[in-house]
């Protein structure tokens, strides 16, 4: 693999991909559970939401590194634009090119579901574009987790099932708590761990603003509540009880370390694990929904 490569696959920050893929995979479920799924509608929900995540990412990490917050003392990993790896102009570009894909997998969503696709489509491209750029960039606020919790978890699994259903359902809305959840976690872990860093440029995360205990409290709040989800969703039967102690036993594998951390850049080790439990749940929620 080449170095100009090996620097993309970086600014594309495979292991959060999972956040995009499991609001999909739910979304699909239920609609195929009722009969109502669409796969061509659901392989496009899952190219737009893929290239919306990374765009999201480039973005991140052009305008971070524009307003100094990723600098060479900072305990996460490598942040390409930051870094010298890629230049600003390429990152740049490179986030318009895949919101642009995402745009084309809205059109032809659009064509199936009709305009609140245009809606979905619109307020998710600006929520990426807002999350770090401009005076009043959304992550600078402390607000990140709000708009991390409904458009990579209510919205993206709701909208996921409404391109193929062609109607809302409650039970989408509900399904879509759990990876809007394991969403905060890593947006959480990643400024509990950049809290000093943030600090310095003013970058008022809810970490920055309230203090490391709040933000602990905060990660395990999120990490333990997709544990009660599967119970409803899937009516208390045996799979809501195996789903419910799968999400459970997840959460102490990141919750466990957290409460005993001393050492902020332990947090790099965990976020793969937030990241795959949302996957692993996502698959064996939607195995039963399916069956």
């Amino acid at each position: 693999m080449s170095a100009t490569l090996k620097a993309w696959v970086l600014a594309s920050r495979p292991k959060t991909l999972f956040a995009a893929v499991a609001p999909v995979l739910l979304g699909s479920a239920l609609a195929f559970s009722q009969s109502k799924g669409n796969l061509a509608a659901a392989l496009a929900a899952l190219f737009g939401a893929i290239c919306i995540q990374i765009a999201t990412n480039l973005a991140n990490d052009y305008w971070d590194a524009k307003k100094g917050a990723d600098t060479a003392d900072r305990l996460g990993p490598v942040r390409v634009t930051a870094s010298g790896l890629l230049q600003p102009r390429t990152v740049f570009l490179g986030m318009v090119f895949f919101f642009l894909l995402a745009t084309a997998a809205g059109v032809f969503l659009t064509l199936r579901a009709g305009w609140p696709v245009v809606a979905i489509g619109v307020a998710s491209i600006l929520f990426g574009i807002l999350y770090t750029a401009g005076p009043f960039s959304l992550a600078y606020l402390g607000l990140g987790e709000v708009f991390t919790f409904l458009f990579f978890g209510l919205v993206a699994t709701a909208g996921t099932y409404f391109v193929q259903a062609l109607s809302y359902s409650s039970d989408a809305v509900l399904l879509g708590v759990m990876p809007g959840c394991y969403s905060v976690v890593l947006i959480a872990l990643n400024n509990l761990r950049d809290r000093a860093t943030d600090q310095r440029v003013n970058k008022k995360t809810l970490a920055v603003r309230f203090g490391e205990k709040f933000a602990r409290i905060e990660i395990l709040f999120f990490l333990f509540v997709p544990s009660i989800v599967p119970l409803f969703v899937l009516q208390f039967h045996g799979g809501g009880w195996l789903c419910a102690m799968a999400a459970f036993l997840s959460a102490l594998r990141v919750g466990g370390p957290l409460v005993r951390l001393r050492d902020p850049r332990v947090i790099n080790d965990l976020l793969p694990h937030s990241g795959t439990s949302s996957l692993f749940l996502a698959i064996l929620v939607s195995v039963f929904l399916l069956m």
